[in-house]
């Protein structure tokens, strides 16, 4: 088993070496998996694209992929359709989501999940968050419940994990490249009997 990590990031080089210096240490001290650390710049127009190379030449375990247009979406489409690992991932580059949530997220797959997601909208769960973006997020889940009758709870979280052959078999399917591709790939999942798990996360707005 072989784990992708990826990280999206459009004109973050004020904080992308610093998330990737802590992303690497939790990974090397608490992920029993092989990993790698995939930097996916989408259309920056910062120095974020050259740090992100320089980081591929500096450490062996973090590559750089660069994606002319911007998205979160296409970015993920693109990288995880290219992985070769076992199990592909991301989490957003202000790491709000504590990384203690990870190993269980990817332990998730490797028991035999098809995808794991971290919600902060389940019990257990621990947020600090503006009480606007507190109501935002709920009123969105609760949409999203009552038209297409989901069972998930958070499908904005930006922490989640799947299996190769799961993103294979889904992402071709996923019309949206931006801020609607996490909740599309849930409900095309869901839909179609794919194994979830969620797992409760401890998150704190940047």
């Amino acid at each position: 088993m072989v784990c992708d990590v990826v990280i999206p990031v459009y004109n973050e080089e004020r904080q992308l070496r610093d998330s990737i210096l802590k992303l690497r240490n939790f990974l090397k001290n608490n992920l029993k998996i092989p990993w790698r650390i995939v930097i996916a710049d989408n259309g920056s127009t910062d120095g974020t694209l050259k740090l992100a190379q320089e980081l591929g030449k500096e450490f062996p375990d973090v590559l750089s992929v660069h994606i002319e247009q911007k998205g979160r979406g296409r970015a993920l489409r693109r990288v995880w359709l290219e992985s070769q690992s076992d199990i592909v991932s991301y989490m957003d580059v202000d790491l709000s989501t504590d990384l203690s949530a990870f190993p269980p997220l990817i332990g998730a797959i490797t028991e035999g999940n098809d995808i794991a997601l971290g919600s902060r909208l389940l019990s257990g769960a621990r947020v600090k968050r503006s009480l606007k973006r507190e109501i935002a997020s709920r009123i969105y889940n609760i949409i999203i419940k009552i038209i297409h009758q989901t069972r998930f709870s958070d499908a904005q979280c930006g922490f989640k994990a799947m299996s190769r052959k799961a993103a294979g078999e889904l992402l071709p399917l996923v019309k949206d490249n931006e801020w609607f591709f996490d909740t599309e790939l849930l409900i095309l999942a869901e839909k179609r009997g794919y194994r979830i798990k969620e797992i409760p996360v401890k998150w704190i707005e940047d």
